[in-house]
């Protein structure tokens, strides 16, 4: 890992974004506040008061969880608009939380536990019972939703 002592200012910052990298760095502001950037947006990520943060932000599952119900809400708008059906509006609420799975073998561990995203979608629009289940169909398919559900490897190395 290269030795740095000086921050990066939020220029600096945003010239790392070449190429459809995210940069994501601590502010230096309370102790968990992060700016992430994608070179045309500067976001703000925190954690609640109640956990230490000073709250300027959404937390890291919310923004995973506004990922999700942004892409759900784009493809059922792309799909319906591409057949020419009357959706007016898709309102997608989510929550995560951590559950045991149903067939837990070793239910007394904490690692027990997995991640549970609870997604209700509603649409909005003049849709037929056929549209409104094909479309709840369709949601399983957005991009997001296909990379949550997958075999994800993330690869980490200090620069």
């Amino acid at each position: 890992m290269a030795e740095n002592m000086a921050r990066r200012d939020t220029a600096a910052l945003q010239t790392l974004t070449l190429g459809g990298t995210v940069v994501v760095s601590s502010t230096g502001s309370g102790a968990f506040e992060q700016m992430l950037l994608n070179g045309r947006h500067t976001l703000l990520a925190d954690e609640p008061k109640a956990v230490g943060g000073n709250d300027v932000g959404p937390g890291p599952y919310e923004f995973l969880l506004m990922s999700l119900g942004g892409c759900t809400s784009m493809t059922l708008q792309m799909y319906a608009s591409r057949k020419k059906w009357p959706l007016a509006q898709v309102v997608v609420r989510l929550r995560h939380s951590k559950v045991y799975a149903e067939d837990c073998e070793n239910c007394e561990k904490p690692t027990a536990k997995i991640d549970r995203i609870e997604r209700e979608i509603e649409v909005i629009g003049a849709l037929d019972a056929e549209q409104r289940s094909r479309l709840l169909e369709i949601a399983n398919q957005c991009p997001v939703h296909r990379t949550l559900s997958s075999k994800i490897d993330i690869k980490t190395t200090a620069v």
